[in-house]
């Protein structure tokens, strides 16, 4: 029999999977994947069954419902300070994932290369490779993660085609500032290169930080394709929803694109999510207070158990650094061993720090852990693991 694409060749199951499938039959609580296990909100479940009893079953526009795209341009320009001018510049996809597929299809060649900052989230490079581009990587360092300019310009030569960034951050909650941004369109200004921003966790900041849009800043804007989705702000993520914003030039294409891989978004679930944007402001403000409550229970726990903890600036992950507790317990060998004994240990899943790394040995003393989890859930988790490591 004829071997399989050479693309597949090097693709594995992710450890975010693996660890959700070690947990099963062990009666454990999943710390890594972004799950999400909260309720949806009501406007948008009863938004979705409705456009299902109202035979809203048929293909949509390619690249969304009108009134979807419309409320999107909206909340772009009036949230993120994006320069959008019209819907044609906006398009719903099939997650943000979806949308990064369709961002680098459009942009990408083959050998092409993408600067990816670490410690990165593995979808996005692994694509890169499927793709056939190539990532060059510039390290950040706990625990504020801040970006070496000059370490990034070292790397531009003339195959480079895009930067990607990723704020706030998946695994390490990092956030960029306005002022690393500015730096940003400058550099890509300056090389003429594209930028990609996922900027999924963007409604998700703590101690007063505030989000910041590449495609905000002066002269960035025809440049960048803004990712982002609905699945972790309304707590949706198997229904699949995201969408970009870019440049019309750029959208038509990627629409184009998406139209070819996936024809379009599920319709229903388009006009459900439709009806986030009618509902009131203080439903961001009651999600980021149960996220700061839950972000100052996950690393105090952490922190009481002897793990290194940089408090994530925002988004809902911890990466933190366990090699303090190889001092009273065997099986923190490495971030593989250590993720293993917890669930052995304390029946807890978190994701091996190597995922989020070019080198594994970069990644051989963090774990990732998830806190977007119902709050009792997530006291539970905290006890089993002080059950099983505190000093």
């Amino acid at each position: 029999m004829k071997d399989l694409a050479t693309r597949t060749q090097a693709l594995v199951q992710s450890n975010i999977r693996a660890i959700t499938l070690l947990l099963e039959g062990k009666n454990g609580i999943n710390l890594g994947q972004g799950i999400c296990d909260m309720p949806t909100p009501d406007a948008i479940k009863r938004g979705a069954q409705n456009a299902i009893d109202s035979d809203f079953s048929i293909y949509s526009h390619y690249g969304g419902i009108l009134e979807l795209r419309q409320a999107l341009m909206d909340k772009s320009i009036a949230y993120n300070g994006i320069p959008v001018k019209n819907t044609d510049e906006v398009m719903v996809t099939v997650g943000s994932t979806g949308a990064f597929v369709a961002a680098i299809f459009t942009l990408l060649n083959h050998g092409d290369d993408v600067i990816v900052f670490e410690p990165y989230y593995g979808y996005h490079v692994n694509l890169l490779a499927v793709m056939g581009a190539e990532a060059k990587f510039v390290r950040t360092t706990a625990p504020n993660w801040e970006i070496d300019f000059e370490a990034v310009e070292k790397l531009i030569t003339p195959k480079t085609k895009a930067i990607l960034v990723n704020t706030p951050g998946n695994p390490n909650g990092k956030v960029w500032t306005k002022a690393e941004l500015v730096r940003m369109s400058e550099l890509i200004q300056k090389h003429d290169l594209y930028a990609i921003t996922d900027e999924i966790y963007e409604y998700m900041l703590y101690d007063g930080r505030e989000h910041v849009s590449l495609a905000s800043i002066p002269g960035a804007y025809d440049r960048t394709i803004t990712l982002s989705g609905f699945s972790k702000t309304y707590n949706m993520t198997g229904w699949r929803l995201g969408y970009a914003v870019g440049p019309e030039a750029i959208i038509s294409k990627m629409g184009l694109l998406s139209d070819l891989i996936y024809i379009c978004a599920p319709t229903p679930l388009q006009h459900g999510v439709a009806e986030a944007f009618s509902m009131n402001d203080e439903y961001f403000s009651e999600m980021a207070d149960a996220y700061e409550r839950k972000r100052h229970l996950m690393c105090t726990t952490l922190e009481e158990i002897g793990f290194n903890v940089p408090w994530p600036q925002g988004s809902y992950y911890v990466l933190a650094d366990f090699a303090p507790l190889r001092k009273r317990f065997s099986g923190f060998e490495d971030d593989m061993a250590a993720s293993a004994t917890l669930v052995d240990k304390a029946g807890i899943g978190t994701v091996a720090g190597r995922s989020f790394f070019n080198n594994d040995a970069d990644g051989s003393q963090f774990l990732r852990f998830c806190f977007a989890k119902e709050f009792h859930v997530l006291e539970d988790a905290c006890i089993r693991l002080k059950k099983a490591f505190l000093p």
